[in-house]
């Protein structure tokens, strides 16, 4: 069988619908001379240790000031829990891992808006028959258990 190269050595995958992978030397003076790394994308920088520090902070004063400020109004309380929790959260919308997090749940929403939900009736009849066949199924099998036991029972000799 003969191998088949790609026109382009340096691009890794054949499928169409898979992106390719750039993938670049490295030299390496051992016996492989030029090795080909994968390029990886940078998945941060360094102010997002100082973001993700930040919402830490954050949600940990809204978790110790609810304690602390145990005597004050409920309403008061969970007002401060809110804010410093959508501090956080707008503080973590602002790193990578943030930005990546929103672009799938923005995603999820399109694709969740695409899918064809039954209708009240489809959702109580399906839910009727499932419900009939858990009761048959548990009859099936409390029917079953109760001649093991008598069959078991009469095995031992032991009477019900």
């Amino acid at each position: 069988m003969a191998e088949q190269r790609s026109p382009k050595p340096q691009v890794v995958g054949s499928i169409p619908s898979w992106p390719a992978t750039y993938l670049t030397p490295l030299y390496d003076e051992g016996l492989t001379g030029f090795l080909m790394n994968a390029k990886t994308e940078q998945t941060g920088n360094s102010m997002d240790i100082l973001k993700w520090i930040t919402v830490a902070v954050f949600l940990a004063a809204a978790i110790v000031g609810n304690q602390y400020f145990s005597e004050q109004s409920l309403l008061i309380r969970v007002i401060a829990i809110l804010v410093a929790v959508s501090i956080a959260f707008l503080v973590a919308s602002t790193t990578t891992k943030g930005k990546i997090a929103f672009g799938f749940a923005k995603d999820s929403r399109v694709e969740a808006r695409k899918v064809v939900w039954p209708t009240r009736q489809e959702t109580v009849q399906t839910t009727l028959i499932i419900m009939l066949a858990v009761s048959v199924m548990s009859l099936l099998l409390w029917g079953i258990d109760g001649i093991l036991v008598r069959i078991v029972a009469f095995a031992l000799g032991q009477e019900i």
